[in-house]
């Protein structure tokens, strides 16, 4: 048996099945390819059944998010390596050694992504991910090679494999024993930053995540879920719940008030440019949030906090004020 399990999770996505799927099997001789079906209705897994028989297939009743949809389907699969990968993802010859080599040279390395470009402009790096993400204080996310909505093109200056706060959850790879003893994702979450939680809960367990530069991926970008209030939502909601899981003590109440405060602002420039919509969903967010509290506040009693979570103050304030829109701008010390 291969030693990877190379897993994509699919809801509705015939269209890039059709259109990546081959590119996957051909390009990761390394790895058993599997799809989990989140409760498609379109297709998908007749098309599968027709054209891929041989592949392995776990069909799930309906979908359960990216969180809970993964934990369901890599439960009963006994591989050493996950690689989870979206259905909207075209990978490239020898991909996969780099960053197996990777795990056998470092036993503490949990996690590792490859770099992610943009499919559609693949000299620049891709929004989701880019070269290895990192946090602010308050919990906001940024990558090497894409600063909130700046993308870098890809001169090689990342290239050298480095340690990363989180990786994305477009394309990562993980050890399996250590996705389990994690509990896999949080599946509160649904989707959108489960795999920010999941880096972070491993790092606090002394575990390592790296990016490795010369694996490279391509990414078509917002096609498992384009730009939409209910991203905006998933991505204010769960930042929250991931900030009062994982802050240690001493931080949590100033940097979450800090942290609604600031989204209180976002919300107020969508509804003064009449994106109504916008300024709704963060009110959304909000409200679940205030609604877990509990559950949230329980499930910090199983991490090990950590104080040392964040490279940057606020990438907010360095982006907007003092105009740092590359990441070789920001000081290499963390604030």
């Amino acid at each position: 048996m291969k030693p990877i399990a190379l897993v994509i999770l699919n809801h509705n996505g015939l269209k890039l099945l059709k259109k990546f799927l081959s590119n996957v099997i051909l390009y990761s001789p390394e790895a058993d390819v599997v799809v989990i079906d989140n409760g498609s209705s379109d297709k998908s897994v007749s098309w599968l059944k027709n054209n891929y028989s041989d592949l392995k297939r776990i069909e799930l009743k309906k979908n359960y998010g990216y969180a809970e949809g993964y934990n369901r389907g890599l439960k009963d699969l006994n591989y050493e390596y996950y690689a989870l990968l979206n259905n909207d993802l075209s990978v490239t010859k020898g991909w996969l050694p780099p960053l197996i080599e990777e795990f056998k040279a470092k036993n503490k390395v949990a996690i590792i992504q490859p770099h992610i470009l943009n499919y559609e402009n693949k000299k620049y790096f891709d929004y989701a991910g880019a070269a290895g993400g990192f946090l602010d204080k308050y919990g906001y996310p940024f990558c090497r090679g894409r600063i909130l909505n700046t993308v870098e093109k890809d001169n090689g200056q990342y290239n050298k494999t480095s340690e990363i706060f989180w990786a994305s959850g477009a394309c990562f790879l993980i050890r399996k024993n250590i996705f389990w003893e994690l509990d896999g994702f949080d599946i509160d979450f649904f989707a959108h930053q489960e795999e920010i939680d999941l880096c972070w809960r491993a790092l606090n367990q002394g575990y390592k995540v790296l990016a490795v530069g010369s694996s490279k991926v391509y990414h078509v970008g917002g096609g498992t879920l384009p730009p939409s209030p209910k991203k905006i939502y998933l991505n204010h909601r769960n930042s929250l719940f991931m900030l009062n899981k994982n802050l240690p003590k001493n931080k949590r109440v100033n940097i979450i008030m800090t942290r609604l405060f600031l989204d209180g602002f976002i919300g107020i420039y969508y509804f003064l440019t009449l994106q109504l919509s916008k300024t709704l969903a963060i009110i959304k967010a909000h409200y679940s949030f205030y609604k877990s509290y509990k559950g949230i506040i329980y499930k910090r009693k199983k991490n090990i906090l950590n104080i040392k979570y964040h490279h940057r103050k606020s990438i907010i304030f360095d982006y907007f004020i003092s105009r740092k829109s590359y990441f070789s701008d920001l000081s290499k010390k963390i604030e």
